[in-house]
């Protein structure tokens, strides 16, 4: 009795793996609707304008000096003359290390806002996963995974804009 018992139950185990929860969201959907996306984008702008507001500064004066030389450069001494050309050179390699250094800080800024709306999603679809019992959730917008089925996957994209407080 017993080894039909658990012949049985051997043969009706292959039946429960395949009943297993697998789901599926969009990330790409999800992320834009985010109110930290959404801030993040607004602090990104604003470092952008006053980045750009302090090279404008910075090209205004440099225009200002060059014209000043242009103007005056045939009544200059010649040490004088040297010194303000080695001073727009100068001026020159600062606002394009400037220009760079915007760039740098602009892109690391990006970086640690996404990886901060990145972190809060992945928490949110891990949430979800646990409280579906879902064996597995694939991101279509990842890239990762060249298929996932829509017929066999439940899609928790909603489930997910629900933890994150997103309508």
């Amino acid at each position: 009795m017993k080894k039909t018992i658990i012949v049985a139950l051997l043969a009706l185990l292959p039946f429960g793996a395949f009943a297993q929860k697998f789901g599926h969201v969009n990330s790409a959907e999800i992320i834009p609707l985010m109110t930290e996306y959404k801030t993040a984008q607004t602090e990104l702008e604003d470092l952008r304008k006053q980045y750009l507001e302090e090279l404008n500064y910075m090209q205004t004066e440099y225009q200002k000096k060059e014209d000043d030389y242009l103007a005056n450069r045939e009544t200059l001494p010649e040490s004088i003359r040297t010194r303000r050309e080695q001073e727009l050179g100068e001026s020159q390699q600062k606002i394009a290390q400037y220009y760079q250094d915007c760039q740098v800080n602009l892109e690391q800024k990006q970086m640690d806002l996404q990886n901060g709306i990145n972190s809060k999603l992945q928490k949110a679809i891990q949430a979800v996963g646990e409280e579906g019992a879902y064996v597995c959730v694939f991101d279509l917008a990842g890239g990762g995974v060249p298929f996932v089925s829509s017929t066999l996957t439940t899609d928790v994209t909603d489930a997910v804009k629900g933890k994150l407080g997103i309508k």
